[in-house]
């Protein structure tokens, strides 16, 4: 099975110079934990995760409001092609402990796959769970 398969197709992008609370707002309205960064070109230049804006910016006691969400995002994250099989990128989000990872086509962010997307198969549960007792074994890299 390939990743385009199962992968999240609609994705939504926040530019870099957003706020670190409009992130929120987001991720919240969205009900999603992480959000592809793009430039005005729509290019992927990174990721922001509710982790991030907990570690890098709340209990920095960073003014949210104000601090942009480039100041805290993952910059050049890891990414997967539609076609990469499954099993790929259970050993890419495994290796690197990442549970989110950016589908990239033609240098165009066309989704996203995250463990949730592997977990809903009924059969790629199996993978979904190696991946994310992998992720957890040590502290989760953003």
């Amino acid at each position: 099975m390939k990743i385009k398969d199962v992968m999240t197709k609609t994705v939504t992008c926040i530019k870099h110079d957003a706020s670190v609370y409009e992130a929120a707002e987001v991720m919240r309205d969205l009900d999603v934990g992480s959000l592809p960064v793009c430039d005005a070109d729509q290019m992927l230049i990174g990721m922001v995760t509710d982790r991030d804006i907990v570690l890098r910016s709340v209990a920095m006691r960073e003014d949210i409001t104000k601090q942009p969400v480039q100041d805290i995002m993952t910059v050049d994250p890891l990414t997967g092609d539609p076609e990469m099989d499954i099993d790929e990128a259970n050993e890419l989000m495994s290796k690197n402990q990442i549970r989110r990872l950016p589908i990239m086509k033609d240098d165009r962010l066309v989704g996203i796959l995250a463990l949730g997307d592997l977990a809903i198969k009924p059969d790629l549960k199996a993978e979904a769970g190696e991946i994310l007792s992998e992720v957890s074994e040590q502290p989760v890299k953003v």
